[in-house]
Order: structure tokens, then C-alpha cells, then sequence
């Protein structure tokens, strides 16, 4: 994207990357730049050090970070940055991302990371333009249409669905 990214997207590993689209997805509809990478906690811990020690410099607001198994990226990330981490804990095949989520969300007093369900990578998505737009009205006018725009998609449902009885 061409303006400077304000939401960081990041991941243990590129098989994490069809589930963190989903986030990329929402940004995009929003019109909120990001950036997109891989940053291993365990095979490239320096890289991962370096890029939370220094991402508030580099103009991001907000961290989402997908992680699968034992899932440390998140926590690790949220442990050096001041910014807000968004946890999206990645199915795995061996207990089904359980491990994930609570490698994620059993974190310790004074490292907070906002967790999301199972392969939530949307409502992480969601969330971080929900943060930012603290300081961007017009990204709280856009939520009030996405949200508009939910609940009239279930009332047509529920129309269809009456209508055919």
C-alpha cells in the first residue's frame, strides 16, 4: 500500500498465511495500510526482537500476530512493543489450535495480548481498525456502515428464509 502502514501483520510462518488474509482482507476494506511478514519467535528470534523493539518507530499502531502450536509470537512481541498485540491463535493439526489459543491468551500480568478465537484473523482485523480509529473519526463512521451492513444482510436472510415457508 502506498501510505505509511499503521498495522503490522505478522506470522511464525508463511502456512499461517491463508488464515492471516483474513485480516489483510478487512484492512484493505478499510483503507488502512499495513504491512505484511514473517517473523518467527523461534526460528528468527532476533528478527522478531528487532522488529517489536522498533515498531512504534516505524510509524505502526498496532501489531496482529498469527501463531500456530506452541504460538510464542504474540507474547514475545507483546513483551518488547508498546503496542497493542492482537493474537490470532492458528489451528494446528495436532490439538486443533487449542494449543494456540492458550500459548496466546494465558498470558502473564503486564503483557496483555487481545486474543481472538481460533483462526480469527477478521475479528483481529476488525479490531485493530477499531483501535485506530480512536484517533480517526472516519474509520468509526465506516465501522458504524460494516456493522450496518451485517445486520441488514441477516435481516434479509431472515426474510428469505421466512418467506419460503
Amino acid at each position: 500500500m502506498s501510505q505509511q502502514p499503521k498495522v503490522a501483520i505478522i506470522m511464525g510462518s508463511d502456512s499461517d498465511k491463508p488464515v492471516m488474509d483474513d485480516a489483510a482482507k478487512i484492512l484493505q476494506s478499510f483503507g488502512v495500510p499495513y504491512q505484511y511478514t514473517i517473523v518467527s519467535a523461534h526460528r528468527t528470534p532476533e528478527r522478531m526482537y528487532d522488529f517489536a523493539r522498533t515498531a512504534h518507530n516505524n510509524g505502526f499502531q498496532v501489531i496482529i500476530a498469527g501463531a500456530g502450536g506452541a504460538a510464542h509470537l504474540p507474547g514475545m512481541v507483546a513483551a518488547i512493543s508498546p503496542l497493542p498485540v492482537i493474537g490470532v491463535p492458528v489451528q494446528s493439526k495436532t490439538l486443533s489450535g487449542w494449543d494456540s489459543l492458550l500459548s496466546i491468551a494465558q498470558m502473564p500480568g503486564g503483557v496483555p495480548v487481545a486474543t481472538v478465537a481460533i483462526n480469527g484473523a477478521k475479528n483481529a482485523g476488525l479490531l485493530a481498525v477499531q483501535i485506530i480509529s480512536v484517533a480517526q473519526p472516519e474509520l468509526v463512521d465506516k465501522m458504524v456502515e460494516y456493522k450496518k451492513s451485517m445486520e441488514q444482510e441477516v435481516i434479509e436472510k431472515a426474510q428469505k428464509m421466512e418467506s419460503e415457508r
